[in-house]
């Protein structure tokens, strides 16, 4: 996406799924999430292994989600994330990102090929500081 394009996405989407969330505070998946619910986006937390992260319901998988999400940004280990971005592919957000060092062509294939915007290697974060920052 061009600059024009994540800042347009990153002022009009409601809702970003952080898939692989830690509730480590000093991982950068919770450190994204905290920045994106201050920032005034509703994050909803997807990882298998808790309930609850950052005060909010944490979903064992995307499917799980009963509303409609915007964006689902992946913390995960470039190998292991297909099933996960055909998972994202299936609930039809507007955006599947991939973090920071995440670099996956074949997700990047599979995404553009269903007409959703795709982003990998940058950190939604940084884009977004970068972008719509003060």
């Amino acid at each position: 996406m061009t600059d024009e394009e994540k800042k347009q996405l990153l002022k009009t989407v409601k809702t970003i799924a952080i898939v692989g969330i830690s509730k480590d505070e000093n991982k950068p998946s919770n450190i994204v999430a905290r920045y994106l619910k201050n920032a005034g986006y509703r994050v909803i937390p997807v990882n298998p292994r808790y309930d609850e992260v950052l005060g909010e319901r944490c979903y064992k998988r995307l499917s799980d989600i009963e509303e409609p999400v915007d964006v689902v940004d992946i913390f995960m280990r470039s190998e292991e994330l297909l099933p996960v971005v055909e998972e994202a592919i299936k609930i039809k957000p507007k955006c599947i990102w991939l973090q920071l060092g995440i670099i996956n062509e074949e997700a990047k294939r599979l995404v553009e090929e269903h007409n959703i915007k795709f982003e990998m290697n940058h950190c939604i974060k940084m884009e977004h500081a970068r972008l719509l920052g003060d």
